[in-house]
């Protein structure tokens, strides 16, 4: 019986690979040769589509050599966006590049094609031409240049930092919208535990990061065994091997540590499909990147900043919390899930890109922007971890800038970084704020 966390672990190397799509690709390919071939000698065919066994041979020849050609020109560009990827971008990007549902049709239009080519040239003999297979393989060609187009249109595009902060940033949004609407029919409104009495513990057999837990599988364990589970970290937590995973509280009976272990998936590195904070770690490492010495670019950091904002936003009128208690269909609590409050995405967020860009006027004032911005829109509960940002941007600042007038510039909010028209101007000689207002 295959568990949910190794069904979860084969979605993400299907998901993540560029060879399956491509394969099935391959077998359609051969599949509509053989029918074309079989649909010879049909009287509805055109006359326009006859052609000799000279010219079919040429036509498929030049087709199966164009198409391994093609091959070869989007594995270099993507040997090409892997370089610009991992050198100006982020290397957490790749995990959502490789994905890529067009790059991934492109290569199977091109092997698809291929394998019709060449399963073509088989059935050619002086007497007997695949017309109608002929003619769709100049169709099939066609459709592969004008999907070739595409492809080439929208990764020269999408390579943009400002571009690939959007796809970021839109697919973070999603995942806690997803999550919000998944736990809200089962969570508890307290977000409290009942007394547990014994307490046992189950510990990671191997290390990695949790990628996801199946929550409603738990719930449903711990139901059937009156108890309740209490998972060790958070999602895009590293568990060390022997680390605690799962600890079971209370309860008639304890649950074999291997079903409970079915439920995590563990990986090596983190994913975004109940992680959402990952979706910010990408956007972060993008600004941070801009603002080293090599690339010092803050105006692409400013641009990150503002899908930063737009996440942000998002994150926190979905009000999210420390910790999710989840409850059984009997309202009783039987999971406990650690999560990321709203101070630990603000931190996420705004510290790295303070610490890196806190010499550049145009960085600090889309900082303040952004977090005025965020106190004015979002719930005042949202408020103590911006101030807090406030007041160590205004530190940051001071240290940065000795000259008065400079300082003042600096601690001025602008939502364009430099040039868009300020939303507060602090005077020269005005005195140290808390609230950053």
């Amino acid at each position: 019986m295959i568990t949910w966390a190794t069904r979860f672990r084969l979605k993400q190397y299907a998901k993540a690979s560029l060879w399956i799509v491509p394969l099935f690709g391959l077998v359609l390919g051969v599949a509509l040769a053989e029918a074309a071939s079989s649909a010879e000698g049909v009287s509805w065919l055109p006359k326009t589509w006859d052609y000799s066994a000279s010219t079919a041979t040429s036509v498929l020849s030049s087709v199966v050599g164009s198409m391994i050609a093609l091959l070869g020109f989007v594995v270099t560009i993507g040997v090409l966006v892997i370089q610009q990827a991992t050198g100006t971008l982020s290397p957490r990007y790749m995990r959502l590049w490789y994905r890529d549902r067009l790059q991934k049709a492109v290569l199977a239009t091109f092997t698809g094609t291929f394998a019709f080519a060449y399963t073509l040239l088989r059935s050619i003999e002086a007497d007997s031409v695949p017309n109608l297979g002929v003619t769709m393989a100049g169709a099939a060609v066609s459709l592969s240049l004008l999907l070739l187009l595409i492809y080439l249109n929208r990764f020269t595009h999408n390579l943009r930092p400002v571009a690939i902060a959007d796809i970021v940033g839109r697919q973070g949004e999603r995942v806690l919208a997803r999550a919000a609407a998944h736990l809200r029919p089962v969570l508890v409104s307290d977000g409290t535990l009942p007394p547990h009495g014994q307490v046992v513990g189950i510990r990671a057999e191997r290390g990695g990061v949790i990628q996801a837990v199946d929550a409603a599988g738990m719930v449903a364990l711990a139901a059937r065994h009156d108890c309740v589970l209490v998972l060790g970290a958070s999602v895009g937590d590293f568990v060390p091997p022997g680390g605690m995973l799962v600890e079971v509280r209370g309860g008639a009976s304890v649950p074999d540590s291997r079903r409970v272990m079915d439920f995590v998936a563990l990986g090596v590195e983190r994913t975004i499909e109940q992680d959402p904070a990952f979706a910010l770690r990408i956007l972060v490492d993008i600004a941070i990147r801009a603002l080293s010495p090599a690339v010092n670019d803050p105006t692409t950091a400013v641009q990150v900043l503002n899908h930063i904002s737009s996440f942000l936003y998002a994150v926190g009128r979905a009000g999210v919390r420390s910790q999710y208690v989840l409850a059984d269909d009997s309202g009783r609590p039987r999971l406990l899930v650690p999560a990321r409050p709203w101070a630990n995405y603000v931190q996420l967020a705004v510290t790295e890109i303070r610490d890196y860009g806190a010499t550049s006027i145009q960085v600090c004032r889309r900082l303040r922007a952004l977090l005025e911005g965020l106190l004015t829109a979002l719930p005042t509960e949202c408020g103590p971890a911006l101030h807090a940002e406030l007041g160590l941007l205004d530190e940051a600042v001071d240290r940065a800038f000795t000259d008065p007038l400079r300082r003042a510039g600096a601690r001025s909010s602008d939502s364009q970084g430099i040039g868009g028209r300020p939303t507060h101007v602090v005077p020269p000689d005005a005195p140290h704020s808390d609230s950053g207002s």
